[in-house]
């Protein structure tokens, strides 16, 4: 069976990644992918596992008719068996265009739980909208990654019969605990073994809500001695908000900004606790990275999260500093008797391996294409 796949664009995402990993990784299908822009970071990737990446170079938030007609003419000569969108303007515009070149077997995949104005581009709500009023017409099913975004979609129109849920799947001989790794990565960032190590994966905006983690980590700043790592796109010195924000909590002592880096698994390695203090998500991805490295969580009760940690961390409300500092001053507590945190942090990486592992992600996809 010969899979293409239409995405938006290749860049550093959530949704780019889990494309790449599964194209990767599915070695009983054929794989191909047409980007509507560039090649972004995940281009040469795929390219490098043997993938056929094509891109159609439409500026961003715009559509070319010559894109079009290139993308329609692809889709002619290729003759796939499936074709998978991935997000809404590639749902949109790969699904119309993949009907009129007379295929049927069409799957969209919706990456996003938020569609409210203030949190959503209005451009995005508008795609939206239009990707519901065709939804009977175009998809034979709509992927969604988590149930809070089926929930969402669902309610703004989209046809319900039509929507099943896809979890993220995840490399776990990647994503695995590594005690030399961890090690190894404190070393190099001049960071004491004996430190309490906190950290937050994910790139300043204000739906990742920084501002809710360092009210919650001031209240603490007091009680633990600990360092606390933000890494992502934006986290630097060169953030004057985000540098104004953490000399009025008094953190400058605490925080460690280390911008975007390619070594997540190292860096879930030499956490003790990864703290995810969103307003709003869908799939988390950096939960189930950081459990599968043996690193229990903290998280705000966002999308999927609380499905994926369970029973191995802890889910507090959205929005509020002093439960999500009560919660991370339970795993601190917790952290001080080895052998229960040592219980935990099994527990973490078993819930990953049972609910999340990428082979369980590539069936389900297989099943959903062979409907």
């Amino acid at each position: 069976m010969h899979i293409v796949h239409i995405i938006t664009g290749l860049n550093n995402g959530g949704a780019e990644g889990v494309l790449y990993r599964l194209c990767k990784r599915d070695k009983k299908y054929k794989h191909s992918v047409i980007s509507l822009m560039g090649m972004g970071k995940y281009g040469p990737l795929l390219q490098s596992e043997g993938v056929k990446v094509y891109c159609l170079n439409m500026p961003q938030g715009r559509v070319t008719f010559s894109g079009l007609r290139q993308l329609y003419n692809l889709l002619k000569s290729t003759k796939p068996d499936v074709v998978q969108t991935w997000m809404y303007h590639a749902d949109l515009i790969g699904g119309v265009i993949a009907r009129l070149a007379g295929i049927k077997n069409i799957f969209w995949n919706i990456r996003h739980s938020v569609l409210e104005k203030g949190k959503s581009k209005r451009s995005t709500i508008l795609i939206a909208k239009l990707c519901a009023w065709i939804s009977p017409f175009i998809p034979k099913q709509i992927i969604c990654c988590a149930n809070k975004a089926l929930e969402v979609h669902a309610k703004k129109g989209y046809q319900r019969k039509k929507m099943v849920v896809i979890g993220n799947g995840y490399e776990l001989d990647k994503f695995t605990p590594n005690s030399q790794l961890a090690l190894d990565t404190r070393n190099a960032l001049m960071l004491n073994e004996n430190v309490v190590l906190l950290g937050m994966v994910g790139r300043y905006d204000p739906l990742k809500d920084h501002t809710n983690l360092l009210a919650a980590l001031s209240q603490l700043k007091h009680q633990f001695n600990f360092k606390c790592l933000l890494v992502g796109k934006d986290l630097s010195a060169t953030n004057n908000e985000l540098i104004s924000e953490i000399e009025k909590q008094g953190l400058q002592s605490h925080i460690v900004l280390l911008e975007q880096r390619n070594d997540i698994p190292a860096i879930m390695n030499a956490l003790d606790l990864h703290i995810l203090s969103s307003s709003s998500e869908a799939f988390p991805n950096v939960i189930a990275e950081a459990m599968a490295c043996g690193t229990p969580c903290v998280s705000t009760d966002v999308g999927d999260a609380a499905l994926i940690v369970g029973e191995a961390g802890w889910v507090v409300p959205a929005q509020d500093s002093r439960q999500l500092a009560s919660a991370i001053t339970q795993a601190l507590t917790l952290k001080q008797d080895s052998l229960q945190w040592l219980e935990l942090q099994n527990q973490a990486r078993n819930r990953i391996l049972e609910h999340f592992s990428i082979e369980t992600m590539i069936n389900k996809y297989h099943d959903v294409w062979n409907s």
